[in-house]
């Protein structure tokens, strides 16, 4: 399962409260990419997929499909703020390589 603090929940909350229409929910996902061959994606989802496991934080609903789910069980989500600027955060055990920028990894 993936978690996410509620520090992440919040900060997707204030964010979806901003968008009109308002979204269903957030997807979360594991996308190729990247130097090291995966990286995360984080978007607003308006029609869920049928094979989706939905994540209910807070009220927060979170989509995430069968394939990804392989690669995010057990990782966290977090949302840090510090000098060099603020984003999500992921904290995955599965990966096993990251690339130089930190922007994408292997599993």
């Amino acid at each position: 399962m993936l978690r996410m603090t509620p520090k992440a929940v919040e900060k997707v909350k204030e964010i979806l409260e901003m968008q009109d229409p308002k979204p269903a929910g957030l997807r979360i996902a594991v996308v190729g990419g990247g130097c090291s061959g995966f990286q995360y994606s984080m978007a607003f989802e308006n029609n869920p997929q049928l094979l989706d496991k939905t994540y209910n934080y807070d009220g927060l609903k979170v989509f995430i499909d069968q394939a990804s789910m392989l690669y995010l069980d057990g990782a966290e989500v977090d949302y840090v703020e510090t000098l060099e600027g603020s984003g999500f955060k992921f904290t995955n055990p599965n990966v096993r390589t990251t690339c130089g920028c930190g922007q994408s990894f292997g599993a």
